[in-house]
């Protein structure tokens, strides 16, 4: 393959190797997923003609996010009429529900390329509005009234960048809502948790059936 980035190339890309499939505990939102990990990172890595690549995180709906956008559906309230920030967004699934349920303006943050396709892709599949931010938004100032962070605790470098960031955010206003399935690097202490959720999950991803996810909002 070519090893393009071109949005319209993206796009093949994604309905090439995805189906369409409603992720677990959220029948409302369609999204273009890959069934297998191991066939869709082989040709991710083909396309970009990169090797070592990072595993597509777009092409899953991750358990932190099923439990977002489960949440934000069942209590609309959450974020109706507010500015949105799904931060690394992954297929956009958080996003979506957040548009659904009446956010003002929704905006979905990620590095991956493709990521930012398949944000668009499904976003327009469920006939709503999200803005897609490319690259690495951590550092901006806050114009968010709720920011959704799923599934974002799983590396030590990873966390350490983000963290400082989204309890600024939270400092300055901002609802920061911390979806986490029990990963390794999630911080200790200034989380307030707000519900629990068992999430039917891939034993290709998780090597289990089910992860029990809490959201939390972070404190400044």
């Amino acid at each position: 393959m070519s090893g393009s980035t071109g949005a319209g190339d993206a796009e093949a890309f994604l309905r090439a190797h995805t189906a369409l499939a409603h992720p677990p505990l959220v029948p409302e939102i369609a999204l273009h997923l890959a069934t297998e990990i191991t066939p869709i990172w082989q040709a991710t890595e083909a396309w970009l003609a990169q090797e070592g690549i990072e595993p597509p995180f777009w092409a899953f709906a991750w358990p932190g996010s099923v439990a977002t956008a489960r949440l934000l559906l069942d209590e609309p309230e959450r974020v109706r009429g507010r500015r949105v920030l799904d931060f690394a967004a992954g297929c956009g699934l958080a996003g979506i529900a957040a548009a659904l349920a009446g956010a003002a303006r929704v905006e979905a943050a990620e590095i991956d390329p493709l990521a930012i396709a398949a944000t668009r892709l499904n976003a327009a599949l469920n006939g709503v509005a999200v803005e897609t931010l490319a690259g690495d938004v951590v550092g901006q100032p806050c114009r968010w009234d709720t920011v959704l962070a799923g599934d974002v605790c799983y590396e030590a470098p990873m966390t350490r960048h983000i963290l400082p960031w989204l309890r600024a955010l939270a400092a300055a206003g901002a609802e920061v809502l911390l979806a986490d399935p029990g990963r390794a690097y999630l911080p200790p202490d200034g989380l307030v948790p707000l519900l629990r959720m068992v999430v039917p999950v891939t034993r290709e991803l998780e090597d289990r059936d089910t992860r029990e996810v809490t959201l939390y909002r972070l404190l400044p």
